[in-house]
């Protein structure tokens, strides 16, 4: 069948849908038309390569819910300096076992006011240091001979100011300002912000900037340098599509929306979460299943996971593939501090009791700070009230609670509030750091312990895993970017290191710290690889064994049952539970008995037993 068969075929599937709710949000039919002319264009000019894994991956379209994958969060620059670097290091990665590659944000952005190149200035550049669209190609061919998948941001609530749109709307080109927010008179911005919350209260408040050369004010939920896209103007969905379906064209697997819930403004309400956003959503999954059917829609909602579930969509009208489990991830560090579990037993309950469609991707850290959005109501019938937890929190990580060896810093921190997010690597906040510091090998290896248990924990979860780049290794914090004046004021690059890989070389030294790390995860992630069990379709269950420092994590399928056990305490403590027969310990090789197991402090059990 040729392409444009294909298409044809594609496109008629998903036509009608697609039209009515064109329509009913902006009913345009010339706009409409010209989208389906941009989406043929589009689809005839695919790689001859990507229309084959079209084809698979229609006929297999489970492809990404099976146990083998396992993704890496990177920044081009530390991880190898440009993209030709990252091509030649595609060895060390499939040696982490990884076959899912996330780019941080690549395209071009203005220095010093990229905010971590979420400012994008022109959606079809590369940074000039990170190479050229040329090569982010090559990279995603050479990425799929090796069987591993790109995915890469797509910021769609937002440009820079420096983008060309933004340039002719601040030149008073009335064209370029109706694709964005632009109000002469305070009184509507200030309409807003009676009811908008602000993301940044200190770094940036308010959500419109004004500009005093123009006499008006710009929308900015952001920061001042990123403004607002205006999607009730169809030119911009339009455009904004066709920059998609570029990226999607140059060998991207998954393409992951920034700040969906964002994308719809309307006055009056908390522009957040508005039905249009899922209207948005739903037109750029069948635009993507239309011409590039491979690739998947991966959606950055920062809320608790059973408010994030209307991005998925229905089964009828599916919206994005999968979505991050952010607000679990936030929980499992209050559980690293608390010692206390059941906060984290109760979320994992509510994930395991969605349907199996709904696919999470589940990670320790990522290149953001952690914010800690936690479920209040419930800590506080345990007594754990919302200011002062925020405070204990951010004293136990930044080291300044007695007994904790977690080190980082803190990240827009409020002192009118007392509130602040969090920034450190994993190893950091395990220990690592403190250990290494202070030259305690008793210290290092409880901070290894710890570290393991807890990729462990977050292999087990239902969905897909993702690494940080340098976890592997256990990178820990690094404080120079203060030496740098773009960046010093911007405590995340705490945890955006170059990756060191002078200590990487390590790997294989037998007894050093990068030894221990590596090999350990290597291993857990060869065994969750082998056994159907870590499944995304497998029965998970959360299992109480009567310890609040203990959360014990049951999967099972028709062949096998795992059991988890993880100590949340630096104790050793009991899983009080009493198992028939005899289980497979997946981490020793020995057999075992689950009847009342004792777990030493920070470590974990991995133990199976086939069902008869």
């Amino acid at each position: 069948m040729n392409t444009e068969t294909t298409f044809q075929e594609r496109l008629a599937k998903h036509h009608d849908e697609l039209r009515w709710l064109y329509m009913e949000l902006y009913d345009n039919g010339d706009m409409f038309a010209e989208l389906c002319e941009q989406m043929h264009t589009y689809a005839l000019a695919r790689d001859r390569e990507l229309l084959k894994l079209d084809r698979e991956r229609e006929q297999n379209p489970e492809w990404f819910r099976g146990n083998d994958m396992l993704g890496m969060m990177l920044y081009i620059d530390n991880f190898a300096g440009n993209l030709q670097g990252v091509k030649e290091k595609l060895d060390y990665l499939s040696s982490c076992n990884v076959n899912c590659i996330h780019l941080m944000p690549f395209l071009e952005s203005p220095k010093g006011r990229s905010d971590g190149g979420y400012a994008v200035a022109d959606f079809r550049k590369v940074q000039p240091e990170l190479g050229t669209m040329e090569e982010l190609f090559a990279l995603s061919k050479a990425c799929h001979k090796k069987k591993i998948n790109l995915c890469m941001d797509f910021v769609m609530n937002h440009t820079s100011e420096d983008h060309e749109w933004a340039k002719k709307a601040r030149e008073g080109d009335g064209e370029y300002m109706s694709r964005y927010f632009f109000y002469n008179d305070p009184s509507i911005p200030q309409a807003y912000d009676r009811t908008v919350p602000q993301v940044f209260p200190t770094t940036a408040p308010g959500n419109f900037t004004y500009l005093d050369e123009m006499g008006y004010y710009v929308m900015t939920t952001f920061y001042p340098y990123q403004w607002d896209l205006n999607y009730r103007n169809p030119r911009v969905f339009n455009e904004m599509m066709y920059n998609f379906l570029y990226l999607a064209n140059q060998g991207m697997d998954i393409i992951r929306i920034d700040a969906v819930p964002y994308i719809w403004k309307e006055l009056g309400t908390k522009c957040r979460n508005l039905l249009q956003v899922h209207t948005i959503v739903r037109m750029m999954r069948m635009i993507g299943e239309i011409v590039c059917p491979s690739v998947l829609l991966l959606g950055e909602v920062v809320m608790e996971p059973e408010k994030v579930v209307p991005y998925f969509g229905t089964v009828e009208k599916p919206e994005c593939h999968m979505l991050y489990n952010v607000t679990t991830m936030a929980t499992t560090w209050h559980s690293v501090a608390t010692r206390d579990v059941r906060l984290l037993k109760k979320q994992m309950d509510i994930v395991n009791g969605l349907p199996k469609d709904y696919l999470f991707l589940n990670y320790l850290r990522c290149h953001d700070d952690i914010g800690w959005g936690l479920d209040y109501a419930t800590l506080e019938t345990w007594g754990m009230r919302e200011v002062e937890h925020k405070r204990f929190l951010n004293q136990y990580f930044t080291g300044r609670f007695e007994g904790s060896e977690s080190r980082g810093e803190l990240y827009n921190d409020d002192p009118v509030t007392q509130d602040a997010r969090f920034c450190g690597t994993t190893a950091s906040m395990c220990g690592v750091e403190s250990a290494l510091y202070e030259k305690d090998e008793e210290k290092l290896s409880a901070a290894v312990t710890q570290d393991l248990m807890l990729h462990a924990y977050m292999l087990t979860q239902s969905g897909i895993p993702m690494l940080y780049s340098g976890d592997e290794i256990g990178q820990v914090n690094d404080y120079t970017y203060k030496e740098d004046e773009t960046k010093k004021e911007d405590s995340r690059y705490v945890h955006r290191g170059k990756f060191p890989w002078y200590l990487a070389g390590r790997n294989n030294e037998k007894g050093t710290l990068q030894e221990r790390i590596f090999h350990g995860l290597s291993k857990l992630e060869q065994i969750r690889r082998k056994r159907n069990v870590f499944r995304s379709d497998a029965a998970v269950y959360t299992y109480d064994v009567k310890d609040d420092s203990i959360l014990c994590i049951l999967r099972e399928n028709e062949e096998e049952r795992f059991i988890g056990i993880f100590n949340f305490s630096d104790e050793a403590r009991t899983a009080w539970m009493r198992e028939e027969g005899t289980f497979l310990n997946l981490w020793t090789g020995e057999e075992m008995e689950l009847v009342d197991v004792v777990v030493p402090g920070h470590d974990f059990v991995w133990s199976s037993q086939k069902k008869k």
